[in-house]
């Protein structure tokens, strides 16, 4: 089978492995379709060195079909579409003993702390298995695992049918809460620099401002003075951050979506003056998982729009050039294309 990994110094390279049989517990899934998100990009930068041994299978955005199934497995079976959820905890910590188990102070993030799903068989324990509905096809469900980060971080807001909401950034992760956002009821406006995703943004019906321009005044204006009621910060630029309370009315909330590399400036006293609320949103729940799922299904996320194109695994070194340069949102990577 074919697998690639990251070597390090912005490398992934592709060759062949050889597959075990799925230990007890677990299935194998012939891996259909794997998407690159903002995380791997941070892995191939190096940002994440510490944690990632070299050379690593990574990839945890995918769907597949059950291929084998290990001892004492039930309630799956072969053929099986399926997609997963890369969460495994320990169980004992204080977060999992406090009921946030999915936080794990000891976390493995399945395709970051152990191997993913860019090879062609992945073994994995068959409690993180998702099933997906026949009526969803492999390529958007290869989108699940963002939008179930986008329907965490609607969550975690609190947004209400009605309310006003700024997203900041207008990636794929953005655009899945703004998607995910309208879904639930919420008014929506998306800030973003690059003038061909703005296109791409407002093509899909949302409204777009430039941040170059006077966003405060939009946005007071948009909500009669007051501000938003939530503003989700997911592009991860620090001028951003800097500026993301602005956007917010008295006791709105800001939510920190975007992986931060480095420390970032905020602007505290705006959060006091306005008795803010700052939320992180990290990962996801598993009835956010099934939330994805349906609302794909449903074809309320965008799926088309969003994946840019689809490449082989062989190709995967000019993906990730692709989306580090800006030129594209989503690529997924064909992993079973020119597999013998």
């Amino acid at each position: 089978m074919l697998a690639a990994h990251y070597a390090g110094n912005r490398t992934m390279t592709v060759g062949e492995a050889e597959p075990s049989p799925p230990g007890p517990g677990q299935v194998q899934i012939a891996v259909a379709y794997n998407g690159i998100c903002g995380t791997d990009l941070h892995i191939l930068s190096g940002h994440m060195d510490a944690r990632v041994d070299t050379p690593a299978v990574i990839g945890h955005e995918m769907s597949g079909i059950i291929a084998a199934l290990g001892d004492g497995v039930e309630g799956w079976d072969l053929g099986d579409p399926v997609t997963v959820m890369p969460l495994a905890w320990d169980g004992t910590c204080p977060a999992c003993l406090a009921g946030n188990s999915h936080i794990c102070q000891n976390l493995d993030f399945v395709g970051i702390d152990s191997p993913g799903a860019l090879q062609s068989r992945w073994n994995v324990d068959a409690g993180l298995l998702v099933r997906l509905p026949a009526t969803l096809s492999l390529q958007h469900a290869a989108l699940v695992e963002p939008t179930a980060v986008a329907v965490h971080d609607v969550r975690r807001a609190e947004l209400e049918p009605g309310q006003k909401a700024v997203v900041i950034g207008g990636g794929p992760i953005g655009v899945l809460i703004a998607a995910v956002a309208r879904s639930f009821g919420g008014d929506v406006v998306m800030i973003e620099l690059d003038p061909k995703r703005r296109k791409a943004i407002a093509d899909l019906g949302y409204t777009v401002l430039d941040p170059l321009e006077d966003t405060v005044a939009w946005v007071e204006a948009w909500t009669g003075g007051a501000g938003a009621d939530v503003v989700f910060e997911v592009s991860g630029a620090a001028a951003a951050v800097l500026g993301a309370v602005d956007y917010a009315k008295v006791r709105g909330t800001l939510v920190v979506v975007a992986i931060h590399p480095e420390p970032r400036p905020v602007n505290l006293q705006r959060v006091f003056w306005r008795e803010l609320r700052l939320l992180g949103a990290r990962v996801y729940q598993r009835d956010d998982f099934d939330t994805a799922v349906a609302l794909l299904d449903t074809g309320a996320i965008p799926a088309d729009a969003l994946i840019t194109k689809t490449v082989p695994l062989r190709d995967i070194q000019a993906a990730f050039d692709a989306l580090t340069g800006g030129e594209a949102m989503k690529i997924l990577i064909d992993v079973q294309a020119g597999q013998e």
